[in-house]
């Protein structure tokens, strides 16, 4: 792997054996040589209304994977068809891919409509993202006035890799459109980052920005331990999102308590492999915890990646010195009002309050809350979730000396 600075002096020798590179903003321009790809991000302001399916098709990613990568919850009904406002603020996943020795996503094919130019095309319809040059180079466009009524366009992204990391750790690149009035300052605070960080990725003398630059923001992410030969082998997770995997039976979310990934059944999961470990009626996201006198029982049915249409799962008991805290879900959130253009309203995790039998036979109280309606579970599982959360007093269960097992999203807390 090459280093970030390594990557810089490459495309400074190529820029000088080859000629100057025309750039009328600064983008950060990231060198690669070979056709490995990786996840990557683009920050798309809306120019007007627009359906999540339309974003979805302008950008030719799966819905499913848009709402992930904004933390919109998936179960809100008719979601596809929920109009987002203007000026709305999206992050849109894409593949970033290697061309002509730059990363680029290439992915993306425009047909040109009727008053369509080449600088109404780069500025209003893909929001700065691309330059009208870039698309005017990108299709061998000889005269940039003439293009026709229904021909396609390939449009050329931005998007950087650097292998995945930042500063050592698991990162997704989002390529940010500098806005009036934007600072790094600003930026650092809002992505969870430092100004020092932000001038390295995007190899900056100096903190200075301006409307029109694009910026590579890294995005703190969870990774995973899934099987190589998995087809999802390479999943990576933004903080505070959400992936659907495993032929959309598995949701695997990041955040915001940890940057370890959680997999869990998809809310939506229809026809699904078994997702419940073998010798335990634990289902893909379930951990129990045990205090004793020597430390802290920890068992967990993980998800393991998916082989020829069978999800992996692995059953893992380990002691470890203190109990692990409580799994808390990222706060998912319904759709934006087209009313509004700033805020979205955030909506409770749905939970659901039930007595389900234990594992000896006996009755005990369980508190569910933040997890998601398993898919194909085992007799007795919640199927949907009430909107609310309800609670129950645990002290009356001690008072009474009943057992009871507490569970927290995923998580149980055997008494």
């Amino acid at each position: 792997m090459l280093s970030r600075s390594t990557l810089w002096l490459s495309f400074a020798l190529m820029v000088f054996f080859n000629g100057p590179v025309q750039v009328h903003s600064k983008s950060t321009i990231e060198p690669c040589d070979g056709s490995d790809t990786c996840n990557s991000m683009v920050g798309y302001i809306l120019p007007t209304e627009l359906k999540i399916s339309e974003v979805s098709t302008l950008f030719q990613v799966d819905p499913v994977s848009l709402l992930g990568a904004n933390g919109i919850d998936l179960s809100y009904p008719d979601i596809e068809n929920q109009i987002l406002p203007a000026k709305y603020f999206v992050r849109v996943p894409i593949t970033c891919g290697c061309v002509n020795g730059i990363r680029k996503s290439n992915s993306v094919a425009y047909k040109v409509k009727a008053s369509d130019t080449l600088p109404s095309i780069a500025n209003t319809v893909f929001g700065g993202l691309v330059t009208s040059d870039q698309l005017k180079d990108a299709n061998s466009i000889t005269d940039p006035d003439l293009i026709d009524i229904g021909q396609s366009l390939t449009i050329p992204l931005p998007c950087s890799c650097f292998n995945g990391t930042d500063n050592g750790l698991p990162a997704i690149y989002l390529s940010y459109v500098v806005r009036l009035g934007d600072t790094m300052a600003a930026l650092g605070v809002k992505y969870g980052t430092t100004i020092t960080d932000l001038m390295t990725v995007n190899a900056l003398g100096t903190p200075v920005i301006k409307a029109g630059d694009i910026l590579a923001i890294p995005l703190a992410a969870c990774t995973s331990s899934i099987s190589k030969y998995s087809s999802d082998s390479h999943l990576l997770v933004a903080n505070g999102s959400y992936t659907i995997t495993a032929s959309h039976c598995v949701q695997c979310s990041c955040g915001p308590g940890n940057l370890n990934l959680y997999c869990a059944p998809a809310p939506l999961a229809a026809s699904c492999s078994s997702m419940q470990c073998k010798k335990s009626n634990f289902m893909i996201g379930n951990t129990t915890i045990q205090p004793t006198s020597g430390g802290c029982n920890v068992t967990t049915c993980s998800y393991s990646g998916f082989l020829n249409g069978t999800i992996l799962t692995s059953l893992v008991t380990s002691l470890q010195p203190q109990c692990p805290g409580i799994q808390v879900m990222p706060n998912f959130t319904g759709p934006p009002s087209t009313s509004t253009s700033t805020s979205v309203a955030m909506a409770p995790s749905p939970g659901v309050l039930s007595l389900p039998k234990s594992p000896s036979g006996g009755t005990s109280s369980s508190i569910i809350t933040g997890g998601f309606a398993p898919a194909n579970g085992p007799t007795g599982s919640s199927s949907s979730a009430p909107k609310l959360f309800r609670w129950v007093s645990i002290e009356s269960f001690l008072l009474l000396g009943l057992p009871f097992v507490i569970r927290f999203g995923d998580w149980q807390l055997l008494h």
